[in-house]
């Protein structure tokens, strides 16, 4: 289940709310393009701004449109853990196949004190559990060691790596058997040259055909897996210009995937200068989609 080009998907919206129609053609899209997940209410999905019901939603939709053929891994992390253990719950009754649960954010726990948040959440409720430590995002580091003790608890099976560091990957990978994604697409590459298995990606929204297709080369074909991490690489720099996911919904709407760009304040769409900046690279997409087949 964890492996591979696993998409953090966006959250399209329309007037305010959900854009159940867009969702649905992405969630098609990526059935067709061989993806191997769906990461529905991650930092991508804006997590942070959507309502309870919006959460439900957004997930009954992936699992009603893939949930058949794709697992369907939602994001269901905060920084209570009680609230923690309901979202997670709650995404276990609706047929969720796993749950990615963020580093406390906020509140900068301490190791012991994310190594007991994330006990009590596998302790309350039985369903595959990935980590994902982000520290841009949460304002702390989860340590190697703290990631070892995790990896003893039966189900907690794998961690969305997103520190920005190969040598941490390393440490990890040398520490316990846990399953290890990149969270950083520039770095899925040499991640899974230290030992991680795939990536939870941002460019996948864009160049799904690409992502699942540099991830299935490696190792059996570095050639073909180095071209396209060096495409790969300029892209997914390009949709970091602004927050995410800002770019990536500016070049979604550009190339025809949803019918807007909203996103839900505090973030706002993209400035006159970077809609120019990312021209290039909207181009490079739109060839790449061509060349692989994703029209």
């Amino acid at each position: 289940m964890f492996h591979g080009s696993i998409v953090a998907i966006v959250t399209p919206m329309k007037d305010g709310k959900l854009d159940e129609d867009s969702l649905r053609r992405l969630l098609r899209m990526h059935r067709a393009a061989g993806t191997n997940g769906i990461v529905p209410a991650g930092c991508t999905g804006e997590a942070a701004t959507l309502t309870g019901d919006e959460r439900r939603r957004l997930l009954d939709v992936c699992l009603d449109e893939v949930g058949d053929a794709l697992p369907v891994i939602p994001g269901t992390g905060s920084n209570s853990t009680a609230e923690t253990v309901r979202l997670t719950a709650e995404a276990k009754a609706a047929g969720a196949a796993a749950a990615l649960i963020i580093t406390p954010y906020y509140n900068k726990p301490t190791p012991e004190g994310q190594y007991l948040h994330y006990r009590t959440v596998a302790e309350a409720v039985d369903i595959p559990i990935v980590l994902y430590n982000v520290p841009g995002r949460t304002g702390t580091n989860m340590l190697p060691a703290t990631v070892a003790r995790l990896a003893e608890i039966r189900n907690i099976v794998a961690i969305k790596e997103a520190a920005g560091s190969v040598d941490q990957v390393s440490e990890i990978v040398e520490a316990c058997d846990i399953t290890v994604l990149s969270g950083d697409d520039p770095q899925t590459l040499p991640m899974m040259a230290v030992g991680a298995r795939g990536v939870v990606s941002v460019a996948a929204n864009v160049v799904p055909r690409a992502v699942a297709a540099m991830t299935a080369s490696w190792p059996n074909d570095p050639e073909r897996a180095e071209g396209l991490h060096h495409t790969l690489r300029r892209i997914s720099r390009a949709l970091f210009i602004e927050t995410n996911p800002g770019p990536v919904k500016f070049a979604m709407k550009q190339l025809g995937l949803i019918d807007s760009d909203e996103v839900r304040l505090p973030l706002t769409t993209l400035t006159a200068e970077s809609r120019e900046r990312l021209k290039e690279q909207i181009a490079i997409m739109r060839e790449t989609r061509r060349r692989l087949g994703d029209v």
